[in-house]
């Protein structure tokens, strides 16, 4: 099957699963209960390690992060059996680094390290696994690789580089998992465009937006709209011709800011026709916002500020 065929199948997938499921709806102006999947029928998933929409039949997408090292991969065995009993397809965020802070190395020895091939077997191992997973599979590697906060150690390298070892990992990948999905997954800032790393090593684009309402009123002068953000990335990236996926999403402020975002994170965007899916982040921020504004927690039951 091409490349393309498979997208096909997937959204399809995203989609036909989302629809055939009748949703019982609130107020179409009130957010739904924590743990809910927002309303509307546009495909939906989340990264819910606390399990709070596990028995939500309006998700599609079930996402899981895992480092490259220092993890078991069984757990990837363990997330398809879940996804499978759901009917959700997987995304998979690969993060080339280990999650114990202390052993983490640096840009610079990651970068010179895949270039070397030091980390090729790291890879192989981890796609080797999802190779045998029976769920549709997208993977994500590297992501929010333009971002310049710090954050990551795998973000704001010169692009030739970034694009260079984002071609190896995926070329290593294929050869293991051929019937993956691979994602490409900026934020969506000025500049990410350099790092796009050529339509052969693409089949969807992501995006990540969070909206932090006391964030905005600070540094904007006032809040912004889930629609506002998303329009802006997604113009920057839909040049590429892929299907794009908001591959993390959460917000969090007063109660009729985030029913704003609630309500409108599922409504359908005829605009915006590569769009295929939005997966909320259902987990509260491990890393601090800039100027001091702490750890947003993105959780249903903590996202709104009194």
């Amino acid at each position: 099957m091409t490349t393309l065929g498979k997208i096909t199948d997937r959204v399809t997938i995203w989609k036909r699963e989302v629809r055939a499921i009748p949703v019982i709806l609130m107020c179409a102006m009130i957010a739904g209960p924590a743990g809910a999947a927002p309303p509307g029928d546009f495909p939906f998933g989340a990264y819910d390690p606390s399990g709070d929409y596990t028995d939500d039949n309006g998700l599609t997408i079930e996402h899981v992060f895992l480092p490259w090292e220092d993890v078991s991969l069984s757990s990837l065995v363990d997330a398809d059996v879940y996804a499978l009993e759901r009917g959700r397809a997987l995304l998979v965020t690969i993060e080339p680094w280990t999650w114990t802070r202390d052993q983490r190395n640096t840009a610079e020895f990651l970068r010179t390290g895949i270039a070397e091939g030091y980390y090729d077997a790291n890879m192989r191992n981890v796609c080797a696994v999802i190779g045998t997973l029976q769920s549709p599979v997208s993977i994500r590697w590297g992501h929010e690789m333009e971002a310049d906060d710090g954050q990551f150690i795998w973000a704001n390298w010169n692009p030739a580089d970034y694009i260079s070892a984002f071609q190896r990992m995926i070329d290593i990948c294929r050869a293991e998992a051929p019937d993956a999905n691979i994602v490409w997954s900026p934020l969506g800032l000025e500049g990410a465009e350099a790092y796009y790393p050529g339509d052969n090593y693409v089949d969807l684009v992501g995006l990540s937006i969070f909206g932090f309402q006391p964030y905005e009123e600070a540094t904007l002068g006032r809040s912004q709209t889930f629609a506002e953000v998303l329009t802006e990335r997604y113009d920057r990236v839909k040049g590429f011709g892929k299907p794009v996926v908001v591959a993390e999403v959460g917000y969090s402020g007063s109660a009729e800011y985030v029913a704003d975002w609630e309500n409108t994170l599922r409504l359908p965007r005829p605009e915006m026709p590569q769009l295929v899916g939005v997966v909320y982040f259902n987990q509260a921020e491990v890393y601090p916002w800039p100027d001091n504004f702490g750890l947003p927690d993105w959780t249903p039951e903590n996202r709104v500020i009194e």
